[in-house]
């Protein structure tokens, strides 16, 4: 599951390469934020799931649809918060960060576990 983590960490560096290439710096920086906002809920849904895997007698699925839906809201409420940390922020290089890091999933499957 870390392996997810560190494949969106490259994919927002990526992201932010792109937005930096597209936009100069302010783009390079709002594709991070938008990278952040996905790579951050996802670790701390990697690490929900982990815990709850280590308890017995824990429903698994129940953690893993509560923790899907904690991951959306904190990735939308993060989103939210990059206007109000950021005003200057560019919109397109957020959606270019925030696309390329969701993409990384894609090739998680890739990746021998």
């Amino acid at each position: 599951m870390y392996k997810v983590i560190v494949l969106q960490l490259m994919a927002a560096l990526i992201g932010t390469v792109l937005g930096m290439v597209a936009f100069g710096t302010r783009g390079a920086l709002s594709a991070a934020l938008g990278g952040v906002a996905c790579v951050l809920p996802t670790w701390l849904f990697a690490m929900r799931l982990h815990a709850a895997s280590k308890r017995p007698g824990a429903s698994y699925a129940l953690a893993f649809f509560l923790g899907e839906l904690i991951k959306i809201a904190l990735s939308i409420g993060l989103l939210a918060a990059i206007r109000l940390i950021y005003p200057d922020v560019h919109w397109g290089a957020v959606v270019i960060g925030l696309v390329v890091t969701l993409q990384a999933n894609v090739f998680a499957f890739l990746v021998k576990t």
